[in-house]
């Protein structure tokens, strides 16, 4: 990827067409590092997303909905004070930093036209925003607080003055000429080094692609025109971004605008982060009981092999009755006849010598029956042990496909099943219908995806009809997959186990086997977990996840 100065940009041009003179109607924190301002301008409602994260800081016009929480963090809350109701007078960009500047005016509580301004840095761990009055260059507040402790360059607090980042004397490549460039030598290796040394806003990925002066100076009058072809492709094994496609990149998609490129480029990395971030609290907790339940299960196993020693018991108990004319009380040992194997005619016995020759075979007659019961004993724990790693891994998987909408039924599934202390609220819970995720098959076919526990019994048990058919990811945790239709066509059968390879545990994986069978043939034992069936009259069928494909199918 390459968010450079050079990109931001074309993106601050982007933004310019798309909501300058637009007004600030919402301000949303979906996430620790996340803002989302829902802007009227043009005559449409857009939605400028603006992220300080460490690997995914941008700025860009979204199309994604996106989840925000029930209570607005306190900087929200400031940012709404300030710039609810807003215009956006102007938004720019100092030189070719990876800054973006948005000049804010309205009018405050008392009807005084008032400016402010929110500064974006996007600069990898150090990315922040900034809410400033120009007036006095102080900062009201920023997303993330770093005192002189953690920056000796900057303090970013709250009534401090708002210091612009230290300035790299770098040249303006848009302003480069022939003399400029007549100090890089394209010819060496270190080219690259050296373009992104002498010149602002250029990335080492770009730069390497500026292999002589002419590709330098045509990508420089490309830039200066705003003349773009976004596109996301592969380079060297990765998946990166850029204005244009690199030379030589392979698998090129373009886009229409910047904004959907990073749509598509970052779908699913932020909102994992976000679903990271809110499930902090419990992840650790579903770890810790699967490592207890998978210490029970080898210490049941260990049991299991102590059980073998239940016929040596019986065996030395049936031995000493038949010899207990030949014992007598405080004997070590019997030495006796082994009749049961005929290689070896004598066999020692340990005794108790505190015990009769009777008692020291009924003592092993005890033994035995004890260790031929705890065979079953074992036997019904390890099922229990074995189904409740499988339950716990089952919500890792989910956790790691769900959407932060999908986190609040997660959460109040592991209330009810114990693993979570329930959350002290006065509001009662709301009984609501499961919102599934819903898709369309490449030939119009309707397909339902479960993305948790909740989810997947509500559509498997109550929503999808009997003769509808279902999919699940063969022996592996996932979701549940159904097309809302009783006779489907081979496309949308092979697209649904696709879906459902994809939301499982094996999403990296290939030729995955995903079995499918009507809605009739899958049941939910008794007493079983949620989200727990079983099935028979199935079908089994290989498909490879394919994200692309997940995107087009996406309704």
């Amino acid at each position: 990827m390459a968010f450079d100065g050079l990109f931001t940009r074309g993106m601050v041009h982007e933004l310019n067409n798309n909501i300058l003179g637009g007004r600030i109607n919402k301000i949303h924190q979906p996430s620790q590092n996340e803002l989302l301002f829902l802007i009227r301008a043009n005559g449409r409602n857009q939605r400028l997303l603006i992220s300080a994260h460490s690997s995914y800081a941008r700025v860009q016009i979204t199309n994604e909905s996106i989840e925000n929480p029930s209570e607005a963090p306190m900087f929200c809350m400031l940012l709404r004070k300030h710039l609810e109701g807003y215009t956006i007078e102007e938004i720019k960009q100092p030189d070719l930093e990876r800054i973006i500047i948005f000049v804010i005016k309205g009018r405050n509580e008392i009807g005084d036209l008032c400016n402010k301004l929110l500064i974006v840095e996007l600069m990898g761990k150090h990315s922040n925003v900034f809410l400033v009055d120009p007036e006095r260059t102080m900062i009201l507040d920023c997303l993330k607080h770093i005192s002189l402790a953690s920056n000796r360059v900057r303090i970013l607090l709250p009534g401090q003055p708002y210091l612009a980042p230290p300035k790299q004397e770098k040249s303006n490549p848009l302003e480069a000429d022939t003399t400029d460039l007549n100090q890089v030598n394209f010819t060496t290796i270190e080219s690259e080094r050296i373009i992104v040394e002498r010149f602002a806003g250029l990335s080492p990925q770009f730069a390497k692609t500026l292999t002589d002066e002419t590709a330098f100076i045509t990508a420089m009058q490309k830039a200066k025109a705003h003349q773009y072809l976004p596109a996301i492709m592969q380079v060297a094994g990765k998946e990166v971004f850029y204005l244009w496609p690199f030379p030589k990149a392979q698998e090129v998609q373009q886009f229409e605008s910047l904004s959907t490129l990073l749509d598509r480029f970052y779908f699913g990395k932020a909102e994992r982060d976000r679903v990271k971030q809110q499930t902090q609290d419990f992840e650790k907790i579903l770890q810790n009981e699967k490592q207890k339940n998978e210490l029970k299960l080898s210490k049941l196993q260990k049991q299991l092999k102590d059980t073998d020693k239940a016929d040596i018991y019986k065996k030395y108990g049936e031995l000493l009755t038949a010899n207990l004319h030949v014992i007598t009380k405080g004997m070590k040992e019997a030495i006796v006849s082994d009749y049961y194997h005929e290689l070896q005619p004598e066999i020692r016995i340990p005794l108790d010598v505190l015990r009769t020759p009777n008692g020291n075979a009924q003592h092993y007659f005890t033994k035995y029956q004890k260790l031929r019961k705890s065979v079953q004993y074992i036997h019904e724990q390890s099922k229990l042990a074995e189904a409740e790693i499988s339950y716990l891994e089952g919500i890792q998987q989910q956790l790691s496909t769900a959407s932060p909408k999908d986190l609040l039924e997660i959460r109040e599934e592991l209330e009810d099943e114990k693993y979570l202390r329930a959350r002290t609220s006065k509001k009662k819970k709301v009984n609501r219908k499961p919102q599934l995720e819903k898709y369309s098959s490449s030939d119009g076919f309707e397909i339902l995806v479960g993305k948790n526990n909740l989810q997947n019994e509500f559509l498997t048990m109550k929503l999808a009809s009997k003769q509808q058919i279902w999919f699940h990811t063969k022996d592996i945790p996932g979701s549940h997959v159904v097309i809302q239709h009783e006779t489907p066509s081979e496309t949308a059968i092979l697209e649904a186990a696709t879906l459902a390879a994809y939301f499982s545990k094996a999403r990296d994986s290939s030729n995955v086997a995903v079995d499918y069978t009507q809605i009739a043939h899958v049941k939910k034992p008794n007493g079983a977990k949620p989200g727990y069936v079983i099935y028979d009259h199935q079908k089994t069928i290989y498909v490879t996840p394919n994200k692309e494909l997940v995107l087009e199918l996406r309704k």
